[in-house]
């Protein structure tokens, strides 16, 4: 059984941010062998962030604040809001746009190592075997 907090994250490494635009901690890793990776991020009120998922799945629950989900290839805007869940089942780009600071339950398939950060893309790294 795996049980962690917040703390335990930041103590072991398990947390990132870019201050005033995101925070992630990542409750769940390749290393737990769980296939899949869980954080809760959270979107900085104001922040804009254009992201491409090009080796990645990643479903995401909103749990906290509102905001915008550009699907840049349509064009098409959906209102996220507490209870909205997305998918990004196709490496979408997207953009979001948080009026309000925004927490996100995430799910990333294949799962993350750890110390991840976006590429110029908006991606995260191939996964490494």
């Amino acid at each position: 059984m795996l049980v962690r907090t917040v703390q335990d994250l930041e103590a072991h490494g398990s947390y990132r941010e870019k201050p005033g635009v995101w925070s992630s901690a990542r409750y769940l890793l390749r290393r737990d062998g769980m296939g899949f990776t869980l954080t809760e991020t959270t979107v900085v009120a104001g922040a804009s962030q254009t992201m491409q998922y090009k080796n990645h799945v990643e479903a995401n629950l909103i749990i906290e604040g509102e905001g915008d989900l550009t699907d840049l290839v349509t064009g098409t805007v959906h209102r996220l809001a507490p209870g909205t869940m997305y998918a990004l089942d196709r490496h979408d780009r997207h953009r979001i746009d948080a009026d309000t600071d925004m927490r996100i339950v995430c799910v990333f398939s294949p799962a993350l190592v750890g110390p991840e950060t976006h590429d110029e893309d908006g991606s995260y790294p191939t996964p490494e075997d």
